[in-house]
């Protein structure tokens, strides 16, 4: 069983939800990250997103777009974000690593390097957001291989059978975008939410981890009680951004953030 799928049964025995941030690898500098994925944990997250900054993204928001604009100012790569997890898994061997980016680095690398150098950092699922089920099979063969879980993206309009494809190659968990748009857009339908997940899980038996849109506690409460998993990203990054020239004050208001999301979704 991989760190995901023990993770989200231990989860279920004690009925809770996964709360799972997502921060872009070397934002606001490379220092900076595995510090802060260790005080997420102490804050009582169960899987941490880490965000591999890329030029050109399609599905980030301007916060997240700003987040990679400054860890590539700081020459941060997929090879060195697989660094900051490898650093990261030293002393902690039990929370789950999913690396989420875009297909081109992953590309230049090549498949099998790739799926090498995840396993060897200590990633336990990839996304990539513009690698579609369908072109997916070679890629997700040799992350399997190597017990390393391959994640995809839904919409509001995936039909049933994309689902089942995703069912069948994909594995750890689904990222449900819970809205039409990019990261950090618009505000949550918890009643279409309700709906579309119920639609995907008659076809699927992997969980749920719903994201886009999580902004504070309240939407990870009520997001909470709808799916498996609550993935928040812009809300957590643009407390860096408010506090690009206080490191120390931007963790902080990070942890305090997440807490309280911990808080509403355990209550």
């Amino acid at each position: 069983m991989s760190r995901l799928a023990a993770t989200f049964a231990e989860l279920a025995e004690k009925n809770r939800k996964a709360l799972i941030p997502f921060v872009t690898a070397g934002d606001p500098n490379p220092e900076f990250t595995v510090p802060l994925m260790h005080a997420m944990v102490g804050a009582g997250v169960d899987i941490i997103e880490l965000g591999v900054p890329f030029s050109d993204p399609m599905a980030d928001g301007p916060v997240i777009q700003r987040a990679s604009e400054r860890a590539l100012a700081h020459h941060q790569s997929l090879r060195t974000t697989l660094a900051i997890a490898k650093e990261f898994r030293k002393t902690n061997g039990h929370t789950p690593i999913v690396i989420m980016g875009y297909l081109n680095p992953v590309e230049v690398m090549g498949y099998e390097k790739f799926a090498d150098a995840v396993q060897a950092a200590g990633v336990d699922g990839v996304l990539t957001v513009d690698l579609p089920p369908e072109e997916a099979e070679e890629c997700t063969a040799l992350l399997k291989a190597r017990g390393v879980d391959p994640i995809f993206l839904l919409a509001p309009n995936s039909s049933a059978e994309r689902v089942q494809k995703m069912d069948v190659i994909g594995a750890g968990y689904l990222y449900y975008v819970s809205l039409k748009g990019v990261t950090g857009a618009g505000h949550l339908n918890a009643a279409d939410v309700e709906a579309k997940l119920a639609e995907i899980r008659v076809n699927t038996k992997l969980p749920i981890a719903v994201g886009f849109g999580v902004k504070d506690a309240e939407t990870a409460k009520v997001i909470g009680n709808l799916g498996d998993g609550v993935v928040v990203g812009s809300a957590l990054i643009s407390q860096i951004e408010a506090n690009l020239y206080s490191p120390a004050q931007a963790k902080m208001a990070i942890i305090e953030l997440l807490t309280a999301m911990r808080h509403a979704m355990d209550n």
